[in-house]
């Protein structure tokens, strides 16, 4: 074992000693960070238009303080963004992750002095335990990727500004330094074919031994180096033994990459936000991701089905059950506050904490009543790939309300890596799985509002073509799994004309 190796686990087992910790006390945690967020801000403009000096309490807190999306704090936002400070957190931001979304368009996120080293941390500790449970460290010996977007930042009245994972690669430590690829030159690249590109003829004679990114675009990565060098993966880098990923979910993707890797290899998830580092897996054994309550972060929790509601009921960590989809809403360190991300999770265990992501709350299918969620999709999507040991490399599913004969119906557009025999045979069964996975689409199909899904099948590169005719080609970017409309699929018909 080398000196960095021993170093490396020595680090593991505090860090993960540190978690358990707080861990074994996730009430008080909470309440300890409501407490200190509140004290902290109250001097501001946020927390002066909505009393934070007499807050005391979580239930003080709900009374106060409004949930809302980025365009409910726009308002606030658009005084930090012109350089005024003390508005949503003490002073100014280190950093503006700028974002876009569908309804908001650029979207500013501040990033503060004490939110950002949470960043670093959390990734550090995910890798940390890691090391503790798995007793593997020997890729602190080689070399490690990290396909990100570029970390050349902007400037927004003296606030640096740029993507989430352009920022984060400023803040590599410096024991890692020799280690990371690509270079600067290369990460700082903007054209993400060329990017890539660039990246397999840096990396193509190294010693790979750690590999992160969203899966669709380590996949576009991993098919340049195998067009390249005619091997698979492991066969190029022997010593890689682990992937770290995040942004989406790996089961659909990991026929695919594992044909590319030539061997299972080790995984670890993240779920980083440019809000907060809301939660990552921490051991190999148990199902789910450790929420990451000792981060700056007050947690709050809002069924999913109710999200809509006028006043909808909030719950605490100490409230939240088992099995019931979540919209997750975020108080944190840079000042956002009952922040609705958007995203939903369901939780898995309650000791620890840990939880799944299901969707995204407008990342949906109800045209007809059922609301089909990512979850569900993901799962039948898993289900029937390894009955009919199919590969695909992305998919997403549309409604489709009005066809030209028959029925209504969902539409699947699935980019297949190595087809199913009988795609007529695979349709069937994914629309059975579906039935399974949601009571209400199984009624429609049942009662024929709804006939059978009807799969399009792709070529295996079809989503890189559609996100670049988007302009959304890139390390970053993600296409939803499911959409309550066909803009996506429309585009997909336009690009490859499929009856």
């Amino acid at each position: 074992m080398s000196l960095k190796q021993y170093i490396a686990k020595q680090w593991a087992k505090r860090a993960v000693a540190k978690t358990q910790r707080w861990a074994k006390e996730p009430s008080k945690t909470q309440e300890r960070a409501l407490r200190d967020l509140v004290n902290k801000a109250k001097g501001t403009a946020f927390g002066q238009d909505h009393d934070f000096a007499h807050i005391k309490t979580y239930a003080d807190f709900v009374l106060r303080v409004p949930v809302c999306d980025y365009e409910g704090l726009r308002p606030y936002v658009e005084r930090v963004v012109a350089g005024e400070e003390d508005v949503l957190w003490p002073g100014k931001p280190l950093y503006f992750s700028k974002t876009s979304g569908t309804t908001s368009g650029v979207k500013y996120i501040p990033i503060s002095k004490e939110s950002m080293p949470t960043h670093i941390k959390t990734a550090q500790n995910a890798l940390f335990h890691y090391i503790h449970h798995t007793g593997n460290s020997s890729f602190v010996d080689g070399k490690m990727i990290f396909l990100q977007g570029s970390p050349i930042m902007a400037e927004k009245n003296g606030i640096q500004t740029g993507r989430l994972s352009g920022i984060v690669a400023h803040y590599v430590p410096s024991y890692l330094q020799r280690n990371r690829l690509p270079s600067w030159e290369t990460n700082c690249m903007e054209d993400w074919e060329q990017k890539v590109d660039a990246i397999v003829d840096e990396t193509i004679d190294e010693d790979m031994r750690l590999i992160s990114g969203i899966p669709p675009w380590v996949n576009m990565y991993f098919e340049r180096l195998k067009a390249k060098s005619g091997k698979s993966i492991t066969e190029l880098f022997p010593h890689f033994s682990l992937f770290v990923y995040g942004g989406v979910n790996y089961a659909p993707y990991r026929g695919v990459l594992e044909e590319l890797m030539g061997k299972r290899v080790d995984s670890v998830e993240l779920y980083p936000a440019s809000e907060g580092f809301i939660a990552f897996q921490d051991t190999p054994d148990e199902e789910g991701l450790l929420l990451q309550l000792d981060s700056g972060i007050f947690y709050e929790f809002i069924e999913a089905e109710k999200i809509n509601e006028k006043n909808p009921t909030r719950h605490s960590i100490s409230e939240v059950k088992l099995g019931v989809n979540y919209a997750i809403i975020l108080n944190t360190s840079a000042g956002l506050w009952g922040y609705n991300i958007g995203d939903t999770v369901e939780f898995v265990s309650l000791s620890p904490y840990r939880i799944v992501v299901t969707g995204r709350i407008k990342h949906y299918i109800s045209a007809f009543g059922e609301h089909v969620i990512g979850k569900e999709v993901e799962r039948a999507m898993q289900e029937v790939l390894t009955i009919h040991k199919a590969r695909v490399t992305e998919f997403t599913v549309a409604p489709q309300v009005t066809p030209q004969d028959g029925l209504p119906h969902h539409e699947w557009w699935i980019a297949f890596e190595q087809p199913p025999k009988d795609i007529a045979s695979f349709a069937s069964d994914l629309d059975e799985a579906m039935c399974g996975q949601n009571t209400y689409y199984d009624d429609l199909i049942q009662g024929a509002v709804l006939r059978p899904l009807v799969v399009k099948a792709l070529p295996a590169n079809a989503f890189e073509q559609y996100m670049s005719s988007i302009g959304k080609l890139g390390g970053q970017n993600k296409t939803p799994r499911l959409t309550n409309d066909r803009k996506i699929a429309d585009q997909l018909n336009i690009l490859f004309s499929i009856k």
